[in-house]
């Protein structure tokens, strides 16, 4: 068994006066026992190459491709080039009201809400927006009615960012809802409210034989 402990030791002794300490001085160049980790093969910034047949290293931007980034007010954020579609604000920075203009409120648009909705936010807001979900069985005293006149008075935006960045015991949803599911909730919460308030007088005359009037 000494011998084994011996030989080992010779061994290292071998290996680190052949090898060398990395990062010593020395007047011979180190052993490289793996040269990839040193030497990698690579293109720098604006170099050339002959792989391309224009001889660049850098290449041109693809069709369709997103900006990294925006230098000019309002919006600095990166890919964040719409501040009402990705935050819920004006230009000034206000929350906006209504909804983007570039997003379609129809059929289609209300139903992905509804499914969102039932997925996310009945579980504590219930079904039908009162704040009565099955959260309530377990001690969650404190979930907002969307039926109460301050958020049936809020701006879509504020709603908009109180999804994204949660706020008080609610958590952020960010990470589960894009901004256009997230503008598909708020349309499914209006409709919620709007239901609530209306009234037969609010059915067109040519739907009021679906309710049997």
């Amino acid at each position: 068994m000494r011998t084994v402990y011996y030989v080992t030791a010779l061994l290292v002794v071998l290996t680190i006066s052949i090898g060398g300490f990395r990062g010593r001085r020395s007047t011979q160049p180190p052993i490289e026992v793996f040269p990839d980790m040193n030497r990698q093969a690579k293109y720098k910034p604006q170099a050339g190459s002959k792989f391309f047949a224009d001889g660049r290293a850098d290449r041109p931007l693809a069709a369709g491709v997103v900006p990294r980034g925006r230098t000019i007010a309002p919006d600095p954020d990166f890919l964040r080039a719409d501040n009402f579609l990705y935050r819920g604000q004006t230009t000034s920075g206000e929350f906006a009201r209504d909804f983007p203009p570039e997003l379609a409120l129809d059929e289609k648009f209300m139903q992905h809400g509804q499914e969102r909705y039932t997925i996310y936010c009945a579980p504590c807001h219930g079904a039908l927006g009162d704040g009565q979900g099955i959260t309530k069985s377990y001690g969650m005293v404190t979930t907002a009615s969307y039926h109460d006149d301050r958020i049936r008075k809020m701006p879509e935006g504020e709603i908009f960012n109180t999804i994204t960045n949660g706020k008080k015991t609610m958590s952020p949803y960010a990470d589960k809802l894009s901004p256009e599911d997230r503008w598909a909730v708020i349309a499914y919460v209006r409709a919620l409210e709007r239901a609530r308030q209306g009234a037969v007088s609010d059915v067109p005359a040519d739907h009021k034989a679906d309710l049997g009037l």
